[in-house]
């Protein structure tokens, strides 16, 4: 009983943060996008229940809210964690190995091809086409901070400095 009245509690709140973006947005479906990139900003993702609620508030069908949050790469349907890691694999990057960046990433992280994000939402790794820096390839992106001619022992520095920057309670919020 009790653990049902936490979930309600929280579902209530989790609504009302919805509610706030919708209500500063006049509940106008001409303004999904930034109503969907407000609520992704506070939860990080775009969950299955704040899409159908979205549509429902907004009296638009859930598959056209869906459509819009799948269709632009910015977008996630599953969380994402606290920082974010973009890897470029473009074609300059590419022939300068951010594969291999990449695969070191994986290991060091755990993740894989199907998993993108740390388990505890620490991280998430996001391979994109381009970062507009050919010139500093390999690039990597981390925390909105570019980084050229990245290497594993540069990203082992980086990633260390922010777990330890987190174990202090000095990450980033």
């Amino acid at each position: 009983m009790q653990e049902s009245v936490e979930k309600t509690k929280a579902m209530v709140q989790h609504l009302a943060a919805v509610n706030a973006i919708l209500e500063k947005n006049g509940h106008d479906p001409g303004r999904l996008i930034p109503i969907l990139q407000e609520t992704q900003e506070v939860y990080k993702y775009l969950s299955r229940d704040v899409i159908s609620y979205l549509a429902t508030s907004l009296d638009v069908p859930v598959a056209q809210v869906y459509g819009v949050a799948t269709f632009y790469a910015h977008f996630s349907l599953e969380p994402k964690g606290k920082h974010i890691i973009r890897i470029c694999d473009g074609t300059a990057c590419h022939v300068k190995k951010s594969a291999v960046i990449q695969q070191h990433i994986y290991k060091r992280l755990g993740l894989n091809d199907d998993k993108h994000t740390t388990d505890d939402l620490l991280f998430t790794l996001e391979m994109v086409s381009c970062l507009g820096a050919c010139g500093l390839a390999p690039v990597c992106v981390i925390d909105e901070e570019v980084h050229g001619q990245a290497t594993p022992a540069m990203i082992d520095a980086i990633l260390d400095q922010i777990i330890a920057a987190e174990k202090t309670g000095k990450g980033e919020e």
